[in-house]
C-alpha cells in the first residue's frame, strides 16, 4: 500500500485515516496499542500526525494488515527488530514505487 499525502508538517486524523483507507477509530486504537505512535495534540485535543508518525503507521499497517501479524506479534516484532524491519520496509516501498513507474511506462509504449 502506498500512502498519498501532500507534503505538510502535520496531518489531521481524518487525512491519515482516509490515506490508509481505515476508520479514525482504528488509528486511535493503534495509538493506544503502539508506543511508537505519539501524535501531538493541539489545545482542543485534536491529534496532529507528523511525517514520522505516518512512517510508523505505514509500518504498523504493513505488519498488521498486509503481513497478517497480530497486534501482539507486531509489537514484539517492532521492539526486537525496529531498525531492521524499518529498513526492509523502506526498501520494499522503494521497489514497489519503481515497479509502478515501470508499469506506467510499459502501458504508455
Amino acid at each position: 500500500m502506498h500512502v498519498e499525502l501532500p507534503e505538510k508538517r502535520y496531518y489531521s486524523i481524518g487525512e491519515v485515516a482516509e490515506a490508509f483507507d481505515v476508520n479514525t477509530s482504528l488509528i486511535r486504537y493503534w495509538e493506544k496499542e503502539f508506543d511508537v505512535l505519539q501524535p501531538k495534540k493541539n489545545a482542543k485535543g485534536n491529534r496532529k500526525f507528523t511525517p514520522e508518525d505516518i512512517k510508523n503507521l505505514e509500518l504498523i499497517y504493513h505488519l498488521v494488515k498486509e503481513r497478517g501479524f497480530t497486534l501482539e506479534g507486531a509489537k514484539i516484532h517492532l521492539k526486537e527488530n525496529k531498525k531492521k524491519t524499518f529498513s526492509n520496509f523502506e526498501i520494499i516501498r522503494k521497489l514497489e514505487s519503481v515497479k509502478a513507474e515501470l508499469l506506467k511506462i510499459k502501458d504508455q509504449l
